[in-house]
């Protein structure tokens, strides 16, 4: 349904992105991209002219949302540390008995790339079902050559054979493999020295990650990563302040990063940094949730120096095993007191600009690809305030169907 390549969607109810419209709109799609929108009230005959006309009785129209910080491509599972963490365990412990990144790199390397595939597929479904129609996916538990491109090759083919794009990250410095156990900085030679060109010459990654934080790297070691990423031409991510106040944020923003992901601890001066550089703060609430961490990200600095907020699921095995960005917009605003409209910015223009995409998806405007859902309401807060509900009616990519129900 809905295939024409020269479509006329008109009754919406429009939120572009950043802001909601205060009328009916049309919205016109040729050849996959958005043409111009305009109020319904605006239309002329003229306008209609050799489209397919789509009347969505005041649907509400979204982006297509973007889900800019997953792990989807692992073996196993964690459900024992999940029991672990309950009985009194804490992150950092798991981590340092052998548990928590190392158990699932352990069942990562053994996997087969066909099996990473069949694992992986169902949870990019369930984001797909969630209106996702952008997701970033990280490498992270291969921690050598051989595996980590395994991760990334992955991840492409989840892209090619899903109606979804996919971007990919290269996070080899996400935590010290078990053969590197007393050489770090020799770990993180080989990411910048052979890591990070294998992955070049495969054309596999577009950006490059890295996990600043007491139990993973130092941000002296993060910059020796971020300076090869340059090198490379890839963007840069990091995971920063997650659990402690390192600098790793500004760091990250010195080297030109596109975004700082986790950064419950950061502070003013970081932020200022985020400000400074442009740098999108994502923030992953899953991860809070799960971990049933106190410290609250820094909410109300963020708003003060206008720093872009990304919402993202961290979606992985251990700490936040949750394959929903819907349900992300609710925990955003019960557990941040991100305002509706915040939490939904977060998964489209703010998402969009977390991966460098910002002019391309993100937005309901003339010029960007057609990516965008109709639900079963008039209210974007109705988005983020309902759990379950309501219900994705169309999912659009690049201007064709490929999601909902029609």
């Amino acid at each position: 349904m809905h295939q024409s390549s020269l479509q006329l969607w008109i009754n919406v109810s429009l939120f572009d992105g950043l802001e909601s419209a205060t009328e009916p709109m049309a919205i016109a799609v040729k050849e996959g991209r958005i043409a111009w929108l305009k109020p319904v009230s605006e239309l002329s005959v003229d306008d209609k002219s050799g489209f397919e006309c789509i009347d969505v009785k005041g649907a509400l129209m979204t982006p297509g949302l973007i889900d800019c910080h997953t792990h989807l491509v692992f073996g196993g599972n964690r459900a024992g540390e999940f029991e672990a963490r309950l009985e009194g365990a804490s992150y950092e412990e798991i981590a340092r008995a052998g548990g928590g990144i190392i158990s699932t790199v352990r069942a990562t390397r053994a996997a087969s790339e066909d099996e990473l595939f069949e694992s992986a597929k169902p949870r990019l479904q369930a984001l797909i079902a969630d209106g996702v129609t952008t997701v970033e996916i990280k490498s992270g538990y291969g921690l050598d050559v051989e595996n980590e491109l395994k991760m990334l090759r992955v991840a492409r083919r989840l892209g090619r054979e899903l109606p979804v794009r996919v971007v990919t990250t290269l996070l080899g410095a996400h935590a010290l493999p078990p053969e590197y156990k007393d050489d770090a900085d020799g770990y993180i030679s080989l990411v910048c020295s052979q890591m990070i060109p294998a992955a070049v010459a495969e054309r596999l990654a577009d950006a490059v990650d890295v996990f600043c934080e007491n139990i993973a790297f130092s941000v002296e070691q993060c910059e020796r990563v971020y300076a090869a990423a340059k090198a490379h031409g890839l963007a840069i991510k990091g995971h920063t302040e997650q659990l402690s106040n390192l600098g790793g944020s500004a760091a990250a923003a010195r080297a030109g990063a596109l975004s700082v992901d986790h950064i419950e601890y950061l502070d003013e001066d970081g932020v200022k940094a985020l400000a400074e550089a442009d740098t999108v703060a994502t923030l992953l609430p899953g991860a809070f949730f799960i971990l049933r961490e106190t410290k609250m990200p820094p909410i109300e600095l963020l708003r003060r120096y206008q720093v872009p907020m990304a919402l993202a699921t961290d979606a992985n095995p251990g700490t936040s095993p949750i394959f929903s960005l819907k349900l992300m917009l609710n925990m955003a605003c019960t557990l941040f007191r991100l305002t509706p409209i915040e939490a939904l910015r977060g998964v489209t223009a703010h998402g969009a600009q977390a991966l460098g995409l910002q002019t391309e998806v993100g937005r309901i405007a003339p010029g960007l690809q057609a990516d965008f859902c109709l639900w079963d309401t008039t209210n974007p807060a109705e988005l983020a305030y309902s759990v379950g509900l309501p219900r994705l009616t169309h999912r659009v990519v690049a201007g064709k169907m490929s999601g909902g129900a029609a």
